[in-house]
Order: structure tokens, then sequence, then C-alpha cells
């Protein structure tokens, strides 16, 4: 059940290198019934606390062993998706491990592209409902908006039609919000009231505050080279995954076929 370690691949740990086997003592934390335990299992954060938890871990690792759960089916199962999610995972890193670093010009082009987050960028303060409605709703939702003063009408509207909200008051930065939601933010003035159509309906949001708090480029530029080699990463695997599916022979199940 090692491959249990590997369920966050993602997180390195921060300052643990890889080591050759004659270094391998010096890279162990601990021994459980003589089972080792390396640094290479510690995950970023309280060092010591990793440690007791990883402790923790190889006990009941060993108890299931003993009972002999890695034969159940369940178990068994879960072991294997697991184990192909790590190796997918793997292969996609692999894959787009070649992936060219963002050169100056495409981070200056994405600076110059999207001033709310940078040169314009803003903190707002915000009142919000968010609301679970049909897209029909939606634009009767926005007339209803663009008749009202205050947020308060349009939540006592929204009650009386039984439709379920929530509602929040919050302090965001630009880069908190969602990208679509900036172009019109950026040009709203305190009192000012705007719907925004979201997967499970429509955000409605009253601007109480906002203020000016600008980026410059170099101050921006870790973040936005950070952001588009994310980006060419995805692009790079959803390109990955329809090669190999061109290049596959898939057969669904009739009851499974699309």
């Amino acid at each position: 059940m090692r491959v249990l370690s590997f369920l966050l691949f993602a997180t390195a740990l921060a300052g643990c290198e890889r080591v050759s086997a004659d270094r391998a003592e010096a890279q162990l934390v601990a021994r459980v019934n003589g089972v080792e335990i390396s640094a290479r299992e510690l995950r970023t954060g309280n060092v010591a606390q990793a440690v007791e938890r990883i402790i923790d871990r190889e006990l009941l690792v060993q108890k299931a062993l003993e009972a002999g759960l890695e034969r159940d089916p369940l178990v068994k199962d879960s072991i294997d998706n697991a184990r192909r999610q790590v190796l997918a995972q793997a292969w996609l890193d692999h894959a787009a491990a070649a992936a060219a670093k963002p050169s100056r010009e495409e981070i200056r082009a994405f600076y110059a592209e999207n001033p709310a987050l940078f040169a314009e960028r803003r903190i707002y303060r915000l009142r919000s409902l968010i609301v679970s409605a049909p897209a029909e709703m939606i634009d009767v939702l926005r007339a209803q908006a663009a008749r009202a003063a205050e947020l308060d009408a349009i939540a006592a509207w929204l009650k009386a039609r039984n439709a379920r909200f929530s509602a929040a008051t919050e302090t965001q930065a630009a880069e908190q919000l969602p990208l679509a939601f900036l172009p019109q933010l950026a040009r709203m003035k305190a009192g000012e009231i705007a719907v925004f159509g979201t997967p499970p309906g429509a955000q409605v949001v009253q601007l109480i505050h906002a203020e000016e708090a600008p980026l410059g480029l170099e101050q921006s530029q870790a973040l936005i080279e950070q952001f588009l080699a994310g980006k060419k990463r995805l692009e790079i695997a959803a390109a990955e995954v329809k090669r190999l599916r061109e290049s596959a022979r898939i057969e669904y199940v009739a009851q499974f076929k699309r």
C-alpha cells in the first residue's frame, strides 16, 4: 500500500533533494517496526508534525496488511485507481516538461492585455447575492437589478419568488475575482449594481468601494510567468490526450456508447 504515499505527488518537499543510495541512510527520518521512512515521504509544512503523521499512517498500513486488507476487492480497486492516476499524471508531466518558458514578450503582452489585473488593478469591497436560477430568469433578474437602488431590494424580490440565493460582503483584489467580471467592475462607481452569469445561475454584485492598487510589470512578472507556464502545460496535456485518443482503438460497451 506504499502507493498511498504518492497520492499528494503534486506537492514537493521544500528543501528535500533526491539522494543516491549511499546517502539514503542520511535521509531516513524514522523506522516503524523495522520499516524505514525516508524524507521523500514528507510534505511541505511543519516537519515534526509531518513525521508524526507518517508514523501514524505507517502503523495503520502495517495493521491493514496484517489483516490482509490489500486483498479486499474494494481496496485493490482503490490502490489500482490511485496507481493509474499517478501514472497518468506522471506521463502528462513528462509530456509537458519540454514546454518553453514564457518569453519576455509574452509576459509583456499578457500584462498589456489585462490592465484590470495589473496597471489598473483595484481592490473591491462588494456586496453580492449568489443566485441559483435557470438561464431564462437571468434576463429578468438583470432588468430588476437595473431598477434597484440597493441590493436589499433585489434580495426581497428573490425571496418573494422563492429563489435560492446566499448573500456575502467581501473585500477582494482584482485577481481574486473571475476574469470575466473585471471589465464591468472596473467601470462601476460606488453603489452601482451588476449581474454576472455564473454556472449555478448568477451573481448580483453591488460595489461599495474600490481602491486603486496598480502593479507594475516587474512586480507582476513572476505571477504572469507562473500563469502562462501553467496555461501552456494545460494546453499540452489537452493536446496529448487528444493525440492519444486519435491513435487509440477505443471500443465502448453497448450501454456506454455515445
